[in-house]
């Protein structure tokens, strides 16, 4: 498991329901870019295709690389506007370990223990080739804004109808009792302020659990390297609920928080610059994924259901696909594996 905890001056918190102080406000004014050129940036090699405004698959993506054409599909390497990531190959760089490079990836320790016949405690070492996949269908696209989807635990960012950004996140953890509810909330938002180098504040419920633990009670955070805040933070308009950077990185795709989102240190940095005050965004929460690829094939995603706020995924995953008259088109075995596995990856279903 991912680490949970930070520790500062000797007292052990997890962070968190976010409060941050603007230090270093910044501008309210900015307004998004406007442009025809689709720029796919994410980290851990995610990366998508947007259409050309035929609506028809192109010979080139949106980064330049070739695409299949239809009538060559392939299981591991493809292009899809309705998809994310890919099946592919990391380098280890120098200080990482698995749990660093799951991060960074957006996928799970056990796939990459599993792909790459690792033990959980398998050291890495620079220059290591790890294989991966990252793929995940877009849960729902919109012209401008910010969607995160709480069961794959990531961001997608989108402008004039096309992804920018694909980031995985860490969110709150699920209720462990009635007295601390540390999920993340679903709902709309927007950004409301940008805070460089922010101070936090910590929120009585959280003061409440340092003393209920026997723990010193801190009530508030500096700037520097032992805020959990980062160096950077969004406030959104659903209260106590910050994008932010992290001291903990290690815990980037896991459910670690007190309800805010945790991004990667070094993409919150870029991701802060672009993102505007007012942007707005939503928080969904769909276990269920299912994409037809622009070639016809069938992908379908299944995600642990965390917050145990889906009824039944198997008559989610059928519901789907019985809406979009896709029964007679999916291979059934597939689907059950898929649906029993629940490993948050897009796999190819189509008979």
């Amino acid at each position: 498991m991912v680490v949970l905890n930070f520790l500062l001056a000797g007292v052990i918190f997890i962070s968190c329901e976010c409060n941050a102080e603007e230090l270093n406000p910044v501008s309210q004014n900015n307004n998004p870019a406007k442009s025809d050129t689709v720029q796919v940036k994410s980290y851990g090699n995610y990366s998508s295709t947007q259409l050309p405004e035929s609506g028809k698959p192109g010979n080139q993506s949106a980064v330049g690389e070739e695409v299949l054409s239809s009538n060559e599909p392939s299981e591991d390497n493809f292009k899809s506007a309705k998809i994310v990531g890919e099946v592919g190959t990391y380098t280890v760089k120098k200080h990482e370990n698995i749990r660093l490079v799951a991060a960074k990836l957006g996928v799970t320790r056990e796939q990459l223990i599993k792909m790459n016949g690792l033990s959980p405690k398998s050291s890495l070492k620079p220059g290591q080739e790890l294989s991966y996949n990252n793929r995940k269908i877009i849960p729902k696209t919109v012209n401008y804004g910010i969607i995160i989807n709480i069961p794959d635990k990531t961001i997608y960012y989108f402008k004039n109808g096309k992804i920018q950004r694909v980031l995985p996140v860490a969110l709150g953890v699920p209720v462990k009792n009635k007295k601390y509810d540390w999920e993340t909330p679903t709902g709309r938002f927007k950004i409301v302020a940008k805070i460089k180098n922010p101070k936090w504040t910590v929120p009585p419920s959280i003061q409440d659990e340092m003393e209920e633990k026997g723990e010193t009670v801190i009530t508030e955070v500096p700037p520097g390297p032992k805020n959990p805040l980062g160096h950077y933070a969004m406030r959104t308009s659903l209260p106590g609920i910050l994008i932010h950077s992290t001291t903990s990185p290690g815990s980037v795709y896991s459910f670690a928080s007190h309800g805010c989102i945790r991004v990667y240190p070094t993409e919150m940095e870029s991701f802060f610059k672009e993102v505007a005050v007012r942007t707005p965004g939503e928080i969904i929460y769909r276990p269920v994924k299912l994409a037809v690829t622009e070639n016809g094939r069938i992908f379908l995603e299944v995600h642990k259901d965390v917050y145990r706020m889906a009824k039944n995924l198997n008559i989610e995953a059928k519901r789907l696909i019985e809406k979009e008259n896709l029964a007679d088109r999916v291979d059934w075995n597939k689907v059950n594996s898929v649906i029993k596995k629940k490993d948050g990856v897009a796999e190819d279903i189509t008979l």
